[in-house]
């Protein structure tokens, strides 16, 4: 059964995530896939269209500056990475490169010869090479420039304030001929080429960028590479796409459209599905009380994910180390999962989720934050702390299940005396609002990561005083070094080391808490059953969009 390849999934990723209990749907089974537009399958439907339930607007749709995981999943339908990750493994297969070789600090990528832009124009290393200094530069401020700081030169380049232009011509990627693509790293980091996967890596066309500026991702601008083509973008409403025929590897692709509306709220998600007019979601989130229910339904699918779900503090207004503590404390994470999020997902007891190679030694379950919380040392703390916050601003964004947790959390906190007010915001502007550096209304806020490669220095180097992705306003330099310290460590259990040390400098009973995390993410889902053996979301919220096969009757 496609359940089990999940289990076997999970035991390849070291660790059991918790599943929600899926029915076997009985003698209500044609029902309910008549309901959703379901059929018994067996043969490719005629018609290949493939119709998903977006949780978000994008963003953008600019691999430079991109963040999100909608946005990822669009631009990796859209686009063609170096390398794809096997769904079950997660290891590196063949995309756009066919092949590569690693020498010490040396990544040679293999290009094919028979990939072309949507315009018709070859797609070559010299692609690559434009993109990523692109990324780099400091005109792009790119929220996501550090994930390529392991070529040499790159943090440098990025970092630069003026005659910038030595510097670009420093970084370590250089187009060795049209189809050869070399990468110098600044250290062996046996993560990287998994990385490239990433969608911060894709080529974009340089002419279309440089003709159409901010525009080039319109319908009627953009040039991709990909084995769909963006046919309309209705802002907030629906993000369509169609089959590019010209396509590398277009024979082995079934869908000749993917239709996407943008559906926001939880409840009206699931009534869209339940009505027939989705195929499938995207694994964004469901309403919380409709969880039970939906976990008895032959149409719910819940996948193991690497992510932990987690809310971070603004350390220039909550900058009492004692004050972070008595909130992280008072909080219990054992009602949320169980009594609110109700999908089955565990409490998190650190930043590193479980699944990451290396779990065991680098999160050994923090005894400081226990699942239940402790609120009588929360008071104690909180006690201590000179001016505390009777008054704080709690910000998340609109997406199902985040409201109740926080409202949740307001009457936790409510005991430490302090006054939680709610703010919920769209999730582009929430975005936007949350910096780096964070709007200086925001106390704390919801975030989630959801790892673009499965190893737990992308979730640690978030929180350097630099990084893209570091609202919380927290700089640790001894913390930034164990960082640069990792990615210059080969073995991998000394690297594992380091990362424990990482995060007891964050969760210890001694840490400085910047940020507090409240579970590890698994993917609730409903999926009908036209689609249902062919669709799947990986443990890094990926999308394998050539993969899908709408079944007939």
């Amino acid at each position: 059964m496609r359940r089990n390849r999940w289990l076997l999934l999970v035991a390849a990723l070291v660790a059991v995530l918790a599943f929600g209990a899926a029915g076997c749907g009985g003698d209500d089974d044609d029902a309910a896939a008549e309901e959703t537009g379901a059929t018994d399958g067996g043969q490719p439907a005629a018609e290949q269209v493939f119709r998903i339930g977006w949780g978000a607007e994008p963003p953008s749709l600019d691999p430079g500056k991109a963040t999100d995981t909608t946005s990822s999943n669009v631009l990796l339908a859209l686009m063609d990475p170096l390398v794809r990750l096997n769904p079950d493994t997660l290891a590196a297969e063949p995309a756009l490169a066919e092949s590569w070789e690693v020498d010490g600090n040396t990544v040679t990528f293999n290009l094919r010869d028979d990939a072309t832009w949507t315009n018709g124009d070859p797609v070559t290393a010299n692609d690559f090479v434009y993109s990523w200094k692109r990324t780099l530069s400091p005109e792009l401020a790119a929220d996501y420039a550090y994930q390529l700081y392991g070529i040499t030169g790159a943090a440098e380049y990025n970092g630069c304030e003026k005659n910038c232009e030595a510097l670009a011509d420093a970084v370590g990627v250089t187009a060795v001929d049209d189809y050869t693509l070399q990468v110098e790293l600044t250290s062996p980091q046996p993560w990287f080429v998994q990385q490239a996967s990433h969608h911060s890596f894709l080529p974009v066309h340089q002419a279309t960028v440089e003709e159409f500026g901010d525009n080039w991702t319109d319908p009627e601008n953009i040039v991709t590479n990909g084995p769909f083509m963006l046919e309309s973008w209705d802002h907030d409403a629906s993000i369509n796409m169609v089959k590019n025929p010209n396509y590398r590897d277009a024979a082995n692709v079934s869908l000749e459209r993917i239709e996407g509306p943008i559906i926001v709220d939880g409840t009206t998600r699931v009534q869209s599905f339940e009505a027939g007019e989705i195929d499938a979601l995207d694994g964004a989130g469901l309403p919380p009380e409709e969880i039970e229910r939906l976990k008895t339904e032959p149409y719910y699918e819940q996948y193991p994910a690497l992510g932990t779900y987690y809310y971070g503090f603004n350390t220039k207004n909550i900058s009492d180390v004692n004050e972070r503590k008595a909130l992280s404390l008072a909080i219990n994470r054992k009602i949320i999962t169980d009594e609110i999020d109700r999908t089955g997902r565990d409490q998190a007891t650190g930043m590193t989720p479980k699944g990451i190679e290396g779990f065991d030694v680098i999160n050994p379950n923090s005894p400081w934050l226990p699942p239940e919380g402790d609120m009588e040392e929360a008071q104690a703390l909180y006690a201590e702390v000179q001016n505390p916050h009777s008054k704080i601003n709690l910000f998340h964004n609109d997406a199902p299940g985040h409201k109740e947790i926080a409202v949740a959390v307001q009457d936790m906190w409510k005991e430490l005396g302090v006054e939680t007010t709610i703010k919920a915001q769209e999730w582009a502007q929430y975005l936007e609002f949350l910096g780096p550096p964070p709007n200086k209304a925001v106390d704390v806020y919801r975030l989630g990561w959801i790892y673009d490669f499965p190893d737990a220095i992308n979730g640690l180097e978030l929180f350097t005083c630099d990084s893209g992705n570091n609202n919380t306003n927290w700089c640790n330099k001894d913390y930034d070094a164990l960082v640069e310290q990792a990615k210059s460590e080969a073995d991998a259990n000394a690297r594992w080391e380091l990362y424990r040390q990482m995060e007891g400098i964050m969760f210890d009973e001694d840490g400085e808490v910047p940020l507090t995390p409240i579970m590890w993410y698994t993917y609730p889902n409903l999926e009908n059953d036209a689609v249902r053996d062919t669709f799947f979301i990986s443990p890094l919220d990926q999308i394998d969009f050539t993969k899908v096969v709408v079944q007939g009757s």
